[in-house]
């Protein structure tokens, strides 16, 4: 399979191409700085792009790919609608491309809320939410977007993540978000979206994942 990776400096991005290029899927990183990006994989292709708001600069990137996987998003409390325009970007390239699957990272607060939420989860829930307002707007934001595009995506919403090992043991909820759920690592998440490319299931739904 031919996929383009959005964020692949960050922690889910890298770990994403790391695990496709494992998997024997071919691999385009796309990112603005390749000085970012760790040791080099054989076989991983990288696409040089100064900014990722402008949809023609992403076209080459996406063509031709079987799927996008964008881990984009903000890496701090001010989100300054970063996932919201990014991925904005992504789907007008993909949509000018005719390339349909997306597959992006979100986060579990913008899911519903688990049925019989414990009094506790609930209390953590709204503590984050308050703390991480401005990010979880952002990412309300785009996958709104993703709801108006033509594009056939799913949305993979992680709750706290950690830099743990990858274990392939993880629980998820297509369209809702997995009760007491409160971490995953990185490269578990990076999995996931992996395992959902080709699940029809997960077109067009969003997709808690959880320990």
């Amino acid at each position: 399979m031919r996929i383009a990776v959005f964020g692949a400096t960050g922690g889910v991005g890298q770990e994403i191409v790391r695990q496709a290029v494992a998997a024997g899927h071919e691999v385009t990183a796309v990112v603005r700085d390749p000085a970012r990006l760790p040791v080099p994989l054989s076989g991983v292709q990288v696409h040089t792009a100064a900014r990722l708001d402008e949809p023609e600069a992403l076209r080459e990137a996406v063509a031709g790919r079987d799927a996008v996987l964008s881990a984009l998003g903000s890496r701090g409390r001010k989100a300054d609608g970063v996932a919201e325009r990014l991925t904005g970007a992504v789907l007008t390239a993909m949509e000018a491309e005719g390339v349909r699957r997306l597959l992006v990272v979100s986060a579990a607060p913008v899911g519903p809320r688990p049925a019989d939420d414990p009094p506790l989860d609930r209390l953590v829930r709204k503590v984050i939410g308050a703390v991480l307002k401005e990010v979880y707007a952002d990412l309300t934001r785009m996958e709104a977007a993703l709801a108006r595009s033509t594009a056939d995506w799913t949305s993979v919403r992680p709750p706290k993540l950690t830099d743990g090992p990858l274990t392939g043991t993880y629980r998820t909820a297509v369209g809702g978000t997995p009760r007491s759920g409160r971490t995953l690592s990185r490269a578990d998440v990076a999995h996931a979206m992996l395992a959902l490319v080709d699940d029809p299931a997960s077109v067009k739904r969003g997709v808690g994942v959880a320990y």
